[in-house]
């Protein structure tokens, strides 16, 4: 299922394209569906999903075109994790992150980028934006240390994107910044112990005295503001304005995971009988019928909250201008809205089915512990999502989040 809304400049050649990928995504299904129960258990994407992935392009949707990548748009990778995200959350959110985090890098000087993909341009990229180590300044360079977390992706990269603090730059653009490191001069630790979204291996990164040339940091201030150190300033896709891009892909697995629990309803309400009551099939009962129309409505929502920002994003960009901020307040806000919206259709779903979709053997109990744990994402939160787009709507601005 798929909802036409998308921005004004998207050619047929851009949409045929999207269709393709989406296409690739939906015949990894099988395969991705199969290995989700190992996932889940072994705290890991099985290499055989991430191959599979690679071989079909779906790993390199937001990687320049200069180094082998597709080079696409949000809304694809929207799509796209969306699809992955039926099969497994897990393998949907390392999609999502090893993309978007080819993003990141793509707003780098062109040196920095060429570190990264010119002698090996399937190299993979996870990343941790919070300013959680510190970069002191050293001949021709820095020097990194600190602790990372969480690492999503980390596991299969070959890149690690890291938020780091510059003390002796206080009071200046550069006094937070992302630098880019090879995952090996890092540590790897095991930490990422939580009930869903278990398969991400979002572990913790650490690091100590790792010299990263000045080239490869990048001032998360002036991304904020939309200005960029790549000098491919023709490239649309590398002029999106920062934040919304790094929130609004968290809600494409939210996406896919809501869809996967209302087929399972619709494939499963027909055929179990509804216990307590003279209802032979779940099916003939009005109260789950309304279940049934309310979680489709909230799906048909959140894709709806999440391509209209998507196509917000893609035609500023197109256009080469930085949303203002009440855009990019409200963008925050379909984001969160799309997430929320999702969660709750699935709790429906969840309600619907009754006792038995927390039954170990049940896949809704892994959506929904899925759901739980990646919708509250703080990017996703709806309650500073509402507080920076409250406030805005009323004129009122900066004063709950830099991250707008």
């Amino acid at each position: 299922m798929s909802i036409a809304l998308d921005a004004p400049h998207v050619t047929d050649e851009a949409r045929e394209l999207r269709a393709e990928l989406v296409e690739r995504a939906a015949k990894l299904r099988t395969l991705i569906a199969s290995n989700a129960d190992q996932t889940d258990r072994e705290r890991n994407v099985p290499a055989a999903n991430v191959a599979a992935l690679a071989e079909s392009g779906l790993l390199s949707l937001l990687r320049p075109a200069r180094y082998g990548g597709l080079q696409t748009d949000l809304r694809t990778l929207l799509e796209v994790s969306r699809e992955v995200g039926r099969a497994c959350g897990s393998t949907s959110w390392i999609t999502t992150l090893l993309n978007v985090n080819s993003w990141f890098v793509g707003l780098f000087p062109a040196k920095a980028q060429d570190d990264v993909w010119a002698d090996t341009p399937q190299s993979r990229v996870a990343g941790i934006l919070a300013p959680s180590g510190t970069a002191a300044a050293a001949d021709g360079g820095y020097l990194v240390s600190g602790r990372w977390a969480p690492a999503s992706g980390s596991a299969h990269a070959d890149w690690a994107l890291l938020g780091v603090q510059r003390p002796d730059a206080e009071g200046t653009t550069d006094a937070t910044g992302l630098v880019l490191v090879p995952m090996s001069e890092l540590t790897v630790e095991d930490t990422w112990f939580v009930v869903g979204m278990r398969g991400t291996a979002s572990n913790t990164l650490v690091g100590k005295d790792i010299f990263v040339p000045a080239h490869r940091f990048h001032s998360t201030k002036d991304a904020v503001e939309g200005h960029y150190a790549t000098p491919y300033t023709e490239e649309a896709l590398y002029r999106s304005a920062f934040v919304p891009v790094a929130t609004l892909v968290l809600a494409g697995p939210q996406l896919g995971l809501a869809e996967a629990a209302v087929e399972i309803l619709r494939e499963k309400a027909p055929q179990r009988s509804l216990t307590q009551t003279f209802y032979d099939i779940q099916a003939e009962a009005p109260f789950i019928q309304q279940a049934a129309a309310q979680a489709a409505s909230l799906v048909d929502s959140a894709q709806l909250h999440a391509y209209r920002a998507a196509a917000d994003i893609d035609e500023a960009a197109h256009h080469g201008i930085l949303p203002d901020y009440d855009a990019r307040a409200r963008i925050r806000m379909d984001a969160a809205v799309a997430a929320a919206n999702a969660r709750e259709a699935i709790r429906l779903v969840c309600s619907a089915q009754g006792a038995s979709s927390f039954g170990e053997s049940n896949p809704l109990q892994r959506i929904w512990r899925d759901s739980e744990t990646g919708s509250r994402h703080g990017g996703l939160r709806s309650d500073i999502a509402s507080d920076a787009y409250g406030k805005s709507l009323f004129g009122i601005r900066g004063t709950v989040t830099a991250f707008i």
